[in-house]
């Protein structure tokens, strides 16, 4: 019978073991007691304090929206429950399955190749704007995108804000209230950047018109 090294690798529980192998434990490593199940939780319960959703009603102030729009981030609803209790027809959608009714989940808008809507209103994801700004411009006439003020600004941004049909841009008097996690009760911040509704239109050839507008009040 071959003769095994205490350092050989057959040692205890391969070949010629010397102890029960349901007893085997390699050397230097810890066990530890398996971690009970993940209780899956439902969702949150859709919340939308009013401070939360005033940004919407103030483009329903000044924009006349077509009855046919696609929301393609629509996160729990924010957008979208203001524009259909408003009597608009609303395709809504997000990469993200938030658990939503009526919303449909797991569409990466950046690779939709068409839009059977009038238009399209959404606040897109913030290191994605730009790329949600030019995809929408592809794909449907009246693009109407909430973003920073600053989005103006960017050289390399000519593509879209240029000659694209800009036409209008909602710019807040005073900065809009954070967007705060759903369940959350503390005190209401306002944001640290200055916000605005961007309106573009396909029939629109000219210079952008800069229109400041209220969220808290109907002026």
């Amino acid at each position: 019978m071959s003769q095994i090294s205490p350092g050989d690798p057959t040692r205890n529980g391969f070949i010629g073991q010397s102890e029960p192998a349901s007893t085997f434990r390699p050397p230097h490593v810890k066990f530890f007691k398996q971690r009970p199940p993940v209780e899956h939780r439902p969702l949150p319960a859709l919340r939308q304090p009013a401070a939360e959703i005033r940004h919407v009603h103030a483009l329903l102030r000044v924009e006349n929206l077509a009855h046919r729009l696609w929301e393609p981030a629509a996160g729990r609803g924010a957008i979208v429950n203001v524009l259909r209790a408003a009597g608009h027809d609303v395709l809504a959608s997000d990469l993200v399955d938030y658990g939503v009714p009526g919303q449909a989940s797991a569409r990466d808008f950046l690779m939709e190749r068409r839009a059977d809507v009038d238009a399209i209103v959404t606040n897109p994801p913030f290191k994605s704007a730009e790329e949600f700004v030019a995809r929408a411009l592809d794909l449907c006439p009246r693009v109407i995108m909430l973003l920073r003020l600053a989005f103006l600004e960017s050289d390399r941004r000519r593509h879209i804000l240029e000659n694209r049909g800009l036409a209008r841009v909602h710019v807040f008097r005073k900065r809009l209230p954070m967007m705060h996690r759903d369940g959350w009760e503390g005190r209401k911040a306002n944001s640290g950047m200055a916000f605005a509704w961007f309106v573009w239109n396909r029939a629109h050839a000219g210079p952008a018109t800069i229109n400041r507008v209220s969220w808290e009040t109907a002026q």
